[in-house]
């Protein structure tokens, strides 16, 4: 319970930075919810520039994660990568999700010269030296950084299919599979966003014969 209360810093990173390689920190958000992308960002922070604060996005509340946001966009190197829900239907979330990592190390100019990954593998084809670090939101203030920016990154994105889609209080679930979206579902179906491939959406469409088993 003690170490649970330790904040993130730089020790994950202290290899690599002896090393002189430019490193980045990687995490994603949105692999579990019904609708919407997938979102990943990677960041490499300025060591003489850290913004205060910094954590597991889960950790922190939705004005801190945003004033945050703010201070990392400001201060440090970002890139931000995207999964569609046509390629997490096609593909699979997984890949899908290792889609939008390799997008967003991709966006960060220049490039880094390693990462540090939150999870437990490296998705194939990683173009430069990597570490998964199962935990690494809360460990390493890299990868707090990455899923601070992927975090309110989409949640700003389903706050504006909200808008488009009013209904399914993507404001406040971000399109996950809470019982009021459920209870949307019910009485006003499944839209352009919703993904197909995952079980409770199949099973409606299912029901409705729009796809087969």
């Amino acid at each position: 319970m003690i170490g649970a209360l330790i904040p993130p810093d730089l020790s994950a990173e202290v290899a690599f930075i002896a090393q002189g390689a430019t490193i980045c920190g990687v995490d994603e958000a949105g692999r579990g919810p019904w609708a919407g992308p997938v979102v990943a960002a990677a960041v490499v922070l300025d060591r003489g520039n850290i913004p205060p604060g910094l954590n597991d996005s889960k950790k922190l509340t939705a004005a801190r994660r945003a004033a945050l946001f703010d201070a990392i966009r400001a201060a440090a190197s970002v890139g931000v990568g995207v999964g569609t829900v046509e390629e997490i239907d096609a593909l699979n979330i997984m890949r899908a999700n290792d889609l939008a990592m390799l997008r967003a190390i991709g966006a960060l100019n220049p490039a880094p010269g390693a990462a540090l990954i939150d999870g437990n593998r490296v998705p194939p084809g990683w173009p430069c030296r990597a570490q998964a670090l199962v935990g690494g939101d809360g460990r390493s203030l890299s990868i707090a950084a990455a899923s601070i920016i992927a975090k309110v990154t989409r949640d700003r994105i389903m706050a504006e299919l909200a808008k488009a889609h009013p209904g399914y209080s993507w404001e406040r679930n971000r399109g996950y599979g809470t019982a009021e979206h459920r209870a949307a579902l019910d009485r006003l179906g499944v839209t352009p966003h919703h993904r197909r491939s995952f079980r409770p959406i199949h099973n409606i469409l299912r029901l409705a014969g729009d796809v087969l088993d």
